[in-house]
């Protein structure tokens, strides 16, 4: 497991080593740590807008005894074509490595200009890690489901009374109009198994159920 402190220790270790300036974006159990929701997490999940800026940091990562490892028993193969992940580990800890999209999830309007925080390391050049919303790391988390992603979602819905569910509703009513054909059965799953934890209006719901019916004509 990767703890915060590691986190920011490879960071930080990182953003010593690189040769040019490199931007990425955190999701997942990386995004939550930054916001206080967990303590450690299995994965680094990273999102880079340009293949430039992820093979620097693979070069970085490499130098430091990372080597490349399987995908497999982790994602869902069905979801994983053509826009998989490169992974890379070490002694216990995780990158899970995107480029442009998280399998057919893109980096939207709102999803670049509407962060969380924006954390950088730099020595010569900088690394710098934007974190998504708590509403975006929801969205992505459904559509990863991977072992303990409905847990996190949990957790973030427990502990932010603020929660924003139409900014959730309205970016993946985008996602599917922008072609992720994943986003809307996933998020609807995921609605319907959270709404036996936590109280969800059924608003929100019908929303997404909605779509999916005019799209199904």
């Amino acid at each position: 497991m990767i703890t915060y402190n590691d986190q920011e220790v490879l960071f930080t270790a990182i953003g010593k080593r690189l040769h040019k300036n490199v931007r990425c974006i955190a999701f997942g159990g990386t995004a939550m740590m930054f916001y206080g929701y967990k303590d450690d997490t299995k994965d680094i999940d990273l999102l880079f807008e340009h293949l430039e800026d992820r093979a620097e940091f693979i070069r970085v990562i490499e130098s430091m005894g990372f080597q490349q490892s399987s995908l497999f028993n982790i994602y869902i193969p069905e979801k994983l074509d053509p826009h998989k992940p490169l992974m890379y580990s070490r002694e216990g800890a995780r990158f899970d490595l995107f480029v442009k999209q998280i399998f057919h999830t893109v980096t939207s309007p709102k999803m670049k200009e509407d962060m969380f925080a924006r954390h950088e390391f730099k020595e010569t050049y900088a690394l710098t890690v934007a974190v998504l919303r708590k509403e975006f790391i929801v969205m992505l988390k459904s559509v990863t489901e991977r072992d303990k992603d409905f847990e996190d979602i949990l957790t973030i819905v427990k502990k932010e009374a603020s929660f924003n569910w139409q900014y959730l509703i309205d970016e993946v009513l985008w996602q599917y109009k922008n072609g992720d054909n994943w986003v809307l059965m996933d998020t609807i799953k995921m609605l319907h198994e959270l709404r036996k934890y936590v109280f969800v209006e059924q608003k929100y719901l019908k929303l997404l159920t909605k779509e999916l019916k005019v799209n199904k004509k």
